[in-house]
């Protein structure tokens, strides 16, 4: 039996954002097997947990409503995900992003994947507040969350306590 996801696609300029597909898995595990995700929870060469990840990652649509987007770049082929993330036991709704290939860094998609992302929460999900939970030496995330507005709140806590959380401005739009 197959199910099939259902839930908005949203657009921008470069990008189409979309529900993510059993064949996003492969670019995923591969992106999983660098030292590029050790922000994000690898790196893991074990294709069986990075299935797990993917299932937690898919799982958001049918048990929240909504989830991360697959980023495509116009072929189809996933460059990443982008969107509202909050596992359970989680102190807050978050905002994640990961690119999966360093080719796509430097080229602006998550600040303009969220010129897309941000109506959506703020209006179609009526969130009133969200967050980016951070890794201290994540330098690129926390360049592109203060690129977006976001702000460092000290006295938020993020799932892991070493997390810087960002907040994001309620209605807020990248620049």
């Amino acid at each position: 039996m197959t199910v099939t996801l259902t839930g908005p696609t949203l657009t921008t300029e470069r990008l189409t954002l979309r529900l993510p597909q059993a064949s996003d898995f492969e670019t995923l595990a591969a992106f999983f097997e660098t030292d590029r995700s050790k922000f994000v929870g690898g790196p893991e060469r074990d294709r069986g947990k990075s299935w797990r990840i993917f299932g937690h990652i898919v799982g958001h649509w049918p048990l929240r409503g909504w989830g991360s987007f697959v980023i495509d770049l116009g072929d189809g082929k996933p460059a990443g995900m982008v969107g509202p993330w909050f596992p359970e036991g989680w102190p807050e709704r978050e905002i994640g992003w990961s690119l999966w290939s360093q080719e796509h860094e430097g080229n602006g998609y998550i600040v303009e994947a969220m010129s897309a992302i941000y109506p959506y929460i703020w209006n179609d999900l009526g969130w009133d507040t969200a967050v980016s939970n951070i890794e201290p030496d994540n330098a690129a995330s926390i360049r592109t969350a203060e690129r977006l507005g976001a702000t460092l709140d000290p006295n938020a806590e993020g799932p892991d306590e070493t997390d810087l959380v960002y907040r994001h401005k309620p209605g807020g739009y990248p620049k």
